[in-house]
Parts: structure tokens; sequence; C-alpha cells
């Protein structure tokens, strides 16, 4: 039985990758790169750290990375301040209230930051839910490398066979598999072209999912 889920945030919880897109493109802009929407699309799912410090060796740019990093979080942060209509996604929070009232413990695994996690948990009222929160800012490698999914299974003392993960981008549905986590995938209209086939479900409406439905889950052994 399913005893924990683990939420990515960015596309799955909160659709703020297009805060992140205009974030990432006027930074590419400023940097005098012409990234494709192809190449961008490999990104979905990484740290920005991460994004950074391979661009950096592969443009050979200059700039120092945590420079980089807190122009494109400065970006970001005044869009999500600006956007008056940003909220979650249709369904999640009945979603994380129905898991939560059938005692299912939910745990946030993201590649964003502590502080754009805490900004959007703060708006929005999320840390009553959830039991625990990681961030892809503490790991060397980003999704699709495991140790953000299994780190957060750990800290929910929960094996990987009773957990799931539910994820939007390719990265983050590779790194749950590769942890050995049952993953459910969200086909989000802002991360179109993700491939996706790896995951064990594809859901494109959260409705389709119920505490129920996802406590009765028996991950392959």
């Amino acid at each position: 039985m399913i005893r924990t889920v683990i939420f990515d945030m960015d596309g799955v919880i909160i659709d703020t990758e297009p805060l992140h897109h205009h974030a990432f493109f006027s930074v590419f802009a400023e940097l005098g790169l012409n990234i494709t929407q192809e190449e961008y699309a490999t990104f979905l799912g990484g740290s920005t750290r991460n994004v950074f410090q391979g661009l950096k060796e592969k443009y050979h740019l200059t700039q120092d990375v945590e420079t980089l990093l807190l122009r494109k979080r400065e970006l970001f942060n005044k869009a999500f301040d600006e956007d008056a209509g940003l909220d979650l996604l249709p369904g999640v929070r009945q979603l994380i209230e129905d898991l939560r009232a059938h005692d299912v413990q939910l745990v946030v695994a993201s590649s964003a930051s502590k502080a754009t996690i805490q900004r959007v948990f703060d708006r929005f009222d999320l840390k009553p839910y959830f039991a625990h929160v990681v961030s892809g800012e503490d790991f060397e490698r980003s999704k699709p490398d495991p140790a953000i999914f299994l780190h957060a299974a750990a800290a929910a003392e929960t094996p990987v066979t009773e957990c799931i993960v539910i994820e939007d981008a390719a990265n983050g549905v590779a790194a749950a598999k590769a942890a050995g986590i049952y993953c459910v995938a969200y086909a989000s209209p802002h991360s179109a072209g993700q491939d996706l086939h790896q995951a064990d479900g594809i859901i494109q409406d959260f409705a389709e999912l119920t505490a129920e439905s996802i406590m009765a889950i028996t991950p392959a052994a």
C-alpha cells in the first residue's frame, strides 16, 4: 500500500514554468545566448545551478554561476510577485487535502531552491500539508539523478515500494524510476514535448487521482 506521495512542485503543484521560462530566457538574452526551445526542454526538472553550470561549460561563459543564478532568481521572484492570477493547478489542493484526510504522508522534492519553495508555500499556505520538503539545491546532481527522491523517501521513513512520485518532466520521471519508485506523470500543457514514456501512469487532469486510487497502487517488486 502507498503510504507516502512525493510531489514535484513546479509544473505539478503550481504552474510556475511560464515564469521560469521568462526568467531563463531573459538571462539568456542578457548573455547573448541563442538557446532553442528544444535545448531548453532538456533543462526541465534540473536545478537552476546545474543548468547554468552546464551552460557555462558548453558556451564558455565568463560569468560566475552564482551571479547567473541570483539574476535568474531575481527575475523569477519579480514575475511571481506581480502575477496576481497565479494559483495552484486545478484539482491539486483537493488531492492534497484528500490524501492528508487518509493519513497519507506528503513530501515535496523539487529542483527549485529552498527560497522559491518557501515563497510558494507561504503564498498558498501549503506548509501544514507536507511533512518534509527537499530542495534540489542540496544535491550535486539534478534529476534524472535519483538522489533527491531517495532522500525524500528516507526522510519520510518509507520504503520506496510504498511511495509514489508525481512528476511532469522527463528528467523527473527518469529520476523516480532510477530510484525504484512508482511514478505518475502529469502531462502539463506547459511542458509539452516531454517524453513521459517511462512513467507507470500518465494523467491529463488531477481529478483523475484520489487518495483511494493512489493508496491502492501496488508497485511491481
